[in-house]
């Protein structure tokens, strides 16, 4: 089994890169808004409610997944490199796909600002990502989030034997996808 986890800062193309590589390697998708989408309506008001209940999702789906016969997953993250927890979260993910069996590979994307501006409301992302329909809220979180945490590594930050970094400013989904599985040989 093989765990892809794409990560990069919001709207830098984590899902969409995902779907295609999906489709050329017949890895699972699952994006970090499949839980977050479910939950963030019923639970805007209640942060540690939302956020108990999308890792719980997600930890169940992994456990179910991680057992299964699949070739494997792509899973997206927004991963706060400046957090300690969200180091543990994605070395627990790793942890628990490699005590059954699964090669993780690592994938940050990285973009311009202004790239990512236009990819916050690109018409793909608005189809799968209910949450991001508000465009207003969705602009106010992008632009606060982006101030409150560091969403790329610095330069030999990742020591992993699978980790490829790509500036995906200028290529296509389809270009970073079928870079991401020569390189990994997916």
């Amino acid at each position: 089994m093989k765990l892809v986890i794409i990560f990069g800062p919001q709207a830098v193309g984590k899902m969409t890169v995902g779907q295609e590589l999906a489709q050329i390697t017949g890895l699972k998708l699952f994006h970090n808004h499949m839980t977050i989408d479910v939950v963030s309506d019923l639970f805007r008001n209640m942060p540690d409610e939302f956020n108990r209940l999308r890792f719980l999702f997600r930890q169940e789906i992994f456990e179910a997944f991680s057992k299964s016969g699949e070739y494997g997953m792509i899973f997206t993250f927004v991963w706060r490199l400046d957090e300690q927890t969200d180091w543990e979260y994605i070395e627990g993910v790793e942890r628990l796909f490699a005590s059954r069996g699964a090669e993780v590979y690592y994938v940050e994307l990285e973009a311009g600002r202004e790239e990512r501006r236009l990819r916050n409301v690109s018409e793909n992302r608005l189809l799968h990502k209910s949450s991001k329909r508000d465009i207003e809220r969705s602009e106010h979180l992008f632009n606060t989030l982006e101030s409150m945490f560091r969403q790329n590594t610095f330069d030999g930050e990742i020591t992993k034997d699978h980790y490829i970094k790509i500036d995906n400013t200028h290529l296509s989904a389809q270009e970073a996808a079928e870079r991401i599985q020569r390189d990994f040989a997916l």
